[in-house]
Parts: C-alpha cells; structure tokens; sequence
C-alpha cells in the first residue's frame, strides 16, 4: 500500500515547477522526486548530471539497502515459522 501511494505522490506525468510554490516542499519530501526529477532533466531537457545530487542519492540508496539486509540477515531465521 505504501508503494502504491509514494507511486501517485511521485512527480512522474508532471514536473515539480508545474505545482503552486506551497505545495512544492511537501512534494520534495518524497524520496522518488529527485531522481524523477534528474532522470527528466537528462532525458528530456538534454542537462549534465548534478554530480552532487547523484552521489548524494546513491549513498542514501547504498545505505537503506545495507539497512535492509541487516535487518533481513537477523530476521531470517524467524521466516520459515511465519510462512
């Protein structure tokens, strides 16, 4: 479900400017808007990767994937009793 919701707040069929300036930041919380965002700015409008941007996001998504096979690491031995 919660998927489901952060795929229709996500800024896939319109750019962030395309919303009134007081409903930009709430958008911007959604952790999908800015590589939406860069992916259309490489896409559509032919700009340079923000390098600062890029390497700031890929950290973010190193570090929720260790996170996860941490958690998942600990939690595995619990699995076969739930299923």
């Amino acid at each position: 479900m919660f998927t489901g919701v952060l795929m229709f707040m996500s800024p896939i069929f319109y750019p962030v400017s395309a919303l009134p300036a007081q409903f930009q930041p709430i958008l911007k919380l959604n952790p999908l808007t800015p590589v939406i965002e860069q992916m259309r700015d490489i896409l559509y409008w032919h700009k340079n990767i923000v390098a600062a941007e890029w390497a700031m996001n890929f950290f973010i998504s190193l570090t929720v994937a260790w996170i996860g096979f941490i958690w998942f690491q600990r939690t595995r031995k619990g699995f076969a009793d739930v299923l």
